[in-house]
């Protein structure tokens, strides 16, 4: 059946669906990425988002359950150019279109997703409707509009736990992982080291996180819910300085508002597998995986005391990295993904290194 996506400037695309979801509103984003479409809808930080994947044709590979970043698809659409009418790899246990009609995710397919990406890095991140059920343009923003004036959703809440749950070996060191939407591949690679984890809701206030007498704090990615990432820079402030803590994407904007830093939004977000960050205090640098349309304001970072910048995007020049090792903390923008299989990134051997000797 025809489907339309509809953004909120009036723009709108045609294109295919067959899925059993009817319209759904969300914020358009793009990813450029040529694998992981998996990761990508099962990701907590991608949730009621309009996902529209650059890379032409999608689907080759097909899915399986062992590449889940969590038990749900949190999209709110995906729209691509061509799906794939076959697939082939020998982990594959099913097609992108098994898995999505599986999941009842709403699809849009042989769309013009070149046009719409450069149409978005033109204008900006903005928000958008899948529809297969009106072609109406008033009735299609008016929907849209409806959404923008909600302020009532709480994103953070839709993907956090809800209860203290273990992980990891028992007699490893104690670390907790404050749950914004964190991701299996990030539980693995800390799990890898041979921690004890405890995995906490994201509304766990400071004293609690102090009485459970942990080595150290991670605050995990998750979606880019400021009114809900002010909240838990709220409750972690108390901790600065007092325990190690490490902060990943949204849980990096987390920590530098307790820190007091200002947080600014990217007309176009970092969304892909391949962008370059480096050190300041070296030339060596590294290919990153991003997701995210907010950053660190530069000039706020410098007046905190004895906190230093540790990575630049070298596109652009945005902040990547926080460290410090006064206020016991290390923070990064990027997703610190294995470099290889079983490997662990070197983020989380550096976090570990802070916690010191039991």
């Amino acid at each position: 059946m025809k489907a339309i996506l509809m953004l909120e400037d009036g723009k709108s695309f045609i294109g295919e669906s067959e899925t059993l979801q009817k319209e759904r509103v969300g914020e358009v984003i793009t990813n450029t990425a040529v694998v992981g479409y998996q990761e990508m809808m099962t990701d907590p930080a991608n949730v009621d988002k309009i996902l529209v994947l650059t890379y032409p044709l999608v689907g080759n590979y097909g899915c399986a359950a062992k590449f889940n970043e969590s038990d749900t698809v949190w999209l709110a659409g995906l729209v691509i150019k061509e799906s794939s009418r076959i697939f082939s790899n020998w982990q594959a246990r099913e097609s992108l279109g098994s898995f999505i009609k599986r999941n009842g995710l709403l699809f849009m397919h042989s769309a013009d997703t070149r046009t719409l990406a450069v149409h978005l890095r033109q204008k900006g991140s903005m928000m958008g409707v899948i529809s297969t059920e009106t072609f109406d343009r008033k009735e299609l923003l008016s929907k849209i509009a409806a959404l923008g004036k909600d302020k009532s959703l709480a994103l953070i809440d839709k993907v956090s736990t809800q209860k203290v749950v273990h992980s990891g070996k028992s007699a490893g060191k104690r670390v907790a992982v404050l749950d914004l939407g964190v991701t299996r591949s990030i539980m693995r690679q800390i799990e890898s080291l041979g921690c004890s984890l405890k995995l906490l809701p994201h509304s766990t206030s400071g004293e609690e996180i102090l009485r459970l007498k942990t080595k150290g704090l991670i605050i995990s990615s998750g979606p880019e819910d400021l009114p809900g990432l002010e909240k838990v820079a709220g409750n972690i402030r108390p901790l600065i300085g007092k325990l190690p803590i490490l902060g990943i994407a949204s849980g990096n904007l987390a920590l530098a508002m307790a820190l007091g830093a200002k947080i600014n939004k990217l007309k176009i977000g970092h969304r892909g597998v391949n962008y370059p960050i480096q050190s300041p205090s070296s030339f060596k640098g590294e290919i990153t995986a991003q997701n995210h349309a907010y950053i660190l304001d530069h000039d706020s970072l410098l007046g905190i005391k004895g906190l230093k910048i540790s990575g630049y995007n070298l596109n652009d020049r945005t902040v990547e990295g926080i460290e410090s090792k006064a206020l016991k903390i290390i923070g990064v923008q990027y997703m610190p993904v294995s470099p290889g299989f079983h490997e662990t990134n070197e983020v989380f051997i550096k976090f570990m290194k802070m916690l010191g000797r039991d």
